[in-house]
């Protein structure tokens, strides 16, 4: 391989290097000659300098521009023998490897060249040139041949020295670009983007074509910076900061299809808002899809789903019945007659109801359960199950038939309520929305769109207090919002309900009865999914208190059981009545407790108030 000391090219074959020195250095060429007599009459120095390829050490010596020397140290020894010249070879290794400092041998041949001597100075290295690419250091590193200005003679040799004092005083500049991912420089972008296909040889056709684009963009732009390294994507005017950070953005060009066509230093900006609009759409359409589906979910258990009221589910249950063959056509014409007529009164038929509830229980208790020091029993109370027609979401409604039905018994409510009648459930329904219509609740009759018949709506212990208020009973909502014992229990309500059913049987009695049965009407308990009716209280031997309940969930068969004369009968019923506290978990607890009479002044002051319903919340 051969390497020009002029500019540095390297060519392989000896006449392409005469070629590139008559048509790329003529000027030179004409110096030489003239340099080339004084050579020969007072001898010389010549640089050389090979190339460290694989190919025989084959160097140029300046005073013979168009002569090639040295093929050989044994080929160069004989040759100045046989000229009668002596040349004198300095070997310059650039290298710490011993093979070749041991092979480069400084010798002097024999001979006489016009009275002088011929020194040739051969510089090994052991960079290896690829042909197109040379390292920053080897290109910045000047290469000159030493010559005699003084001794130059002739107008050969004074135009020689100048053009040598030209060069060495106004280097070439020629424009470099640095590989982004390696440390090499190259003269040509073109070469670069060669270079870095080299590095991308795995990649896809498509990305390869793109990253050499990107990195001969970035070769050129950093030739011109002094800071650190940064990589332009070549499609858009994005600056990166490592070349894989710059491959992963051109892959997104790629992906949306913004590679193959022209962009404006914009586009990636524009690129950007697009996605981030599409992002924002595509959650947008999540949450109105999960919001649609929790509010489907909301109607099917308020019963606003409009699947129809009381009636609708009657009739549905009944045909189902008639299908299996469980009712015969007969019985369900007589059944539906039957309902019809009752929703046409307005009063409830009694099929659901079971009397004589508390006056078993005082029975009972005055015979058994000796493990009680006391018990309290509300005023006498119907118990009220969820048919046919309101199974699923009506105990909320046979909740307050429970409290009506013991109401009516009571002295102080029979001016405000009728003696007798309790009201069916589509009944309730409208005594409720007129509640609303008299300005009681408008929050919740908003929340319920004003409308109660004709839906499965579940009602709650707002509803509750409502409907009391409007015809004229007192009535107050306690919240009970947190736990107050441990394992999420609620002591607190429990000795409430103690409190609110002992305060009327205890007052001029020094040693109250084990048994009471008080005139105080039932509670109406309310928590997250259903209610019940509190009946009822016991309290240990060891302190501890227990809950009656009479829950609509219960089946008249299963009631009825407590007007059993069997005691293990009654006492298996009282069981399931039973609620310590480790049965009540729920986190909150509303209960309504009814406390007297309304005049229309205490109404409409109760109404004023309702517009912003407030319970009272304990602790």
């Amino acid at each position: 391989m051969l390497t020009c000391e002029f500019c540095g090219e390297e060519l392989v074959l000896e006449e392409d290097m005469k070629t590139h020195l008559l048509l790329s250095h003529p000027e030179n060429d004409m110096g030489e000659q003239s340099h080339d007599g004084e050579a020969e009459g007072r001898g010389g120095h010549s640089l050389v300098r090979p190339s460290s390829s694989p190919t025989p050490t084959t160097t140029i010596v300046d005073n013979h521009c168009k002569q090639a020397i040295g093929l050989s140290r044994s080929e160069g020894s004989e040759r100045g023998v046989d000229n009668g010249n002596r040349f004198d070879t300095i070997v310059s290794p650039r290298t710490s490897n011993s093979t070749l400092e041991s092979k480069e041998q400084i010798t002097e041949a024999g001979g006489e060249f016009g009275g002088g001597r011929a020194v040739a100075i051969v510089v090994s290295t052991s960079s290896v040139s690829t042909g197109f690419l040379r390292s920053a250091q080897d290109s910045s590193r000047p290469t000159s041949r030493h010559c005699n200005a003084d001794e130059s003679v002739g107008v050969g040799s004074a135009e020689h020295t100048k053009v040598k004092q030209k060069r060495f005083s106004s280097p070439t500049k020629e424009k470099r670009f640095s590989c982004p991912m390696c440390a090499l420089v190259c003269t040509d972008a073109f070469i670069l983007q060669e270079h870095v296909e080299l590095h991308l040889l795995e990649e896809s056709p498509a990305e390869e074509a793109v990253l050499g684009a990107t990195s001969s963009t970035e070769a050129a732009s950093s030739s011109n910076s002094s800071g650190g390294k940064s990589y332009e994507c070549p499609l858009c005017s994005v600056v990166c900061g490592d070349c894989y950070s710059l491959q992963e953005h051109v892959e997104l060009h790629l992906d949306y299809g913004t590679a193959t066509s022209a962009v404006s230093p914009g586009s990636d900006l524009r690129l950007a808002r697009r996605l981030q609009e599409e992002e924002k759409q595509r959650r947008k359409e999540q949450e109105a899809k999960r919001e649609a589906e929790e509010f489907k979910k909301l109607q099917r258990q308020f019963g606003v789903n409009g699947r129809g009221g009381y009636r609708k589910q009657m009739e549905r249950t009944v045909e189902k019945a008639v299908s299996r063959g469980v009712m015969v056509h007969a019985h369900f014409h007589n059944k539906r007659d039957e309902m019809m007529e009752a929703l046409a009164s307005g009063v409830d038929d009694g099929r659901t109801r079971t009397q004589g509830v508390l006056g078993a229980l005082y029975v009972y208790y005055q015979r058994e359960a000796r493990d009680c020091v006391h018990v309290w029993l509300s005023a006498d109370t119907d118990h009220y199950y969820s048919s046919e027609g309101d199974k699923g979401w009506g105990c909320g409604y046979r909740n307050f038939q429970m409290l009506l039905s013991s109401l009516q018994r009571m002295e102080p409510y029979t001016t405000c309520l009728s003696e007798g009648s309790v009201p069916s459930i589509p009944q309730v329904q409208v005594l409720i929305e007129g509640a609303w219509r008299e300005g009681l609740d408008p929050q919740g009759a908003t929340h319920f769109n004003q409308r109660l018949q004709g839906t499965q709506a579940w009602i709650g212990a707002t509803e509750i207090y409502a409907l009391c208020t409007s015809l004229r009973v007192s009535a107050r909502v306690l919240d009970f919002h947190q736990p107050t014992g441990p394992g999420d229990t609620h002591p607190r309500l429990f000795d409430w309900v103690k409190q609110y059913f002992s305060q009327t049987a205890t007052s001029g009695a020094r040693l109250p009865p084990r048994v009471v049965q008080t005139t105080q009407p039932p509670l109406y308990l309310q928590h997250q999914g259903h209610s019940r009716s509190i009946v009822g209280v016991e309290q240990k031997k060891n302190g501890s208190l227990c809950l009656l309940l009479l829950d609509p969930g219960c089946t008249p068969g299963d009631v009825r059981k407590l007007l059993s004369q069997d005691g293990s009968t009654v006492s298996t019923a009282v069981c399931r009545m039973r609620k310590f506290p480790g049965n009540l978990k729920h986190r909150q607890y509303q209960v309504v407790a009814v406390e007297g009479v309304l005049t229309p002044v205490e109404k409409q002051t109760r109404i004023l108030n309702s517009r912003t319903l407030q319970a009272e919340r304990i602790p």
